[in-house]
């Protein structure tokens, strides 16, 4: 832990991208366990894979932004970030393409559910003060 400006301790950017991946997988799991219990087995390996499609290309995103570079600078975090977000949108439209050809059947209520609210973890987690002190302690 790094101490900020005001004497408070700060996770560190890595921790907090760590700490949003395993919630969006953990948010994935629960929902699949609901949709079991009061579904159906397909409802939920459908949450499953609506979880993993947010998660795998999330994370794809959180190596090319904690991946040391060569150049320190702020022109290379942005250029990471860039390869990284296109990285990101192509994988999740591949994952999309393949589970909606390969997986029959799917319940794409509980898909659409599980990758949605994986989505939001992203949300929450940068919504904290101390995720968006660490992350300008990254940057700068």
């Amino acid at each position: 832990m790094r101490t900020g400006a005001d004497g408070k301790s700060q996770a560190s950017p890595d921790r907090l991208i760590l700490r949003v991946l395993l919630a969006q997988a953990g948010l994935a799991l629960v929902l699949a366990a609901y949709f079991r219990g009061t579904g159906s087995p397909v409802s939920a390996y459908s949450a499953l894979l609506g979880g993993l499609v947010a998660v795998l290309p999330n994370a794809f995103l959180a190596l090319r932004l904690s991946l040391p570079r060569r150049d320190p600078g702020a022109a290379a975090l942005l250029r990471a970030a860039w390869i990284g977000e296109l990285g990101k949108v192509i994988c999740t439209v591949l994952l999309f393409g393949l589970v909606f050809t390969a997986i029959r059947p799917l319940a794409a209520g509980a898909f659409f559910a599980a990758f949605v609210a994986a989505q939001l973890a992203v949300f929450a987690g940068f919504m904290e003060r101390k995720a968006y002190s660490a992350i300008l302690a990254k940057i700068e």
